[in-house]
């Protein structure tokens, strides 16, 4: 019955995954300041040992991992992510703020059979687990990680382009709210999801904050990031 069940559950997410994500997609709408402390206010408390339960039931674990670490580069780790940022992400492959490859439509059908009390359990649940370590950690010649360093402590204001450590923190660790932690993430999802936000196919930042930045930076300047936020240890933050 339990196989039966998962073979079910691939096959709705294999089959109808496009499709969601194109429905949601068409309906959605761009987060507002107000709307977004006002949807995290309103997240219920999240059960940790509900969270491993669905953990496997839905399926997560066969991308995310057992305990949130991402299984390929392509895949991001969910471990010791913000609680915040977890439940707002389902909700927005839920509501289809975004859907920039393939795997988006996926998500959208997997996010969209889950509950608010779920997707908060899930968030808990990763939260709670051991930080992730990237399974590739690129070599930085000194210019670009110096380069790397002074976009994150400083930016660019002539670019408009706002230190990522100021929402991120210094270490990678992640910063208030919604916003999430990016040390020990794979090179490849980060400087994808980098992409998505440079070519404005993710419209999940509240104000278009990321998608003005990231339009700002140059390819090189993403792949930099990345390789710098990769071989940074990885930060608990505050969840």
């Amino acid at each position: 019955m339990k196989l039966t069940s998962v073979m079910t559950l691939s096959g709705v997410l294999m089959l109808s995954g496009s499709v969601l994500a194109q429905e949601h997609t068409a309906k959605a709408s761009e987060w507002t300041p107000a709307e977004l402390k006002a949807t995290l206010t309103a997240m219920p408390k999240g059960d940790a040992a509900r969270g491993k339960q669905l953990n496997q039931d839905m399926m997560c674990a066969s991308c995310h991992g057992e305990a949130g670490q991402g299984l390929t580069r392509n895949w991001p780790s969910t471990a010791g992510q913000r609680v915040e940022y977890t439940y707002k992400t389902l909700l927005d492959y839920a509501q289809g703020r975004f859907a920039q490859h393939r795997g988006a439509g996926a998500m959208a059908a997997a996010a969209s059979m889950l509950t608010h009390q779920q997707m908060a359990d899930l968030a808990v649940y990763y939260a709670a687990q051991s930080s992730p370590t990237a399974s590739v950690k690129p070599e930085l010649s000194k210019a670009d990680h110096k380069n790397a360093d002074i976009i994150v402590r400083h930016g660019d204001a002539k670019r408009l382009i706002t230190p990522c450590a100021s929402c991120h923190g210094v270490k990678g660790e992640g910063g208030i709210n919604e916003t999430p932690a990016l040390a020990g993430q794979e090179v490849l999802h980060f400087e994808r999801t980098m992409q998505a936000y440079k070519q404005s196919t993710r419209a999940s930042d509240s104000n278009g904050m990321m998608r003005m930045i990231a339009s700002n930076l140059t390819d090189d300047e993403i792949k930099s990031l990345a390789a710098y936020y990769a071989n940074l240890p990885a930060q608990k933050g505050k969840n």
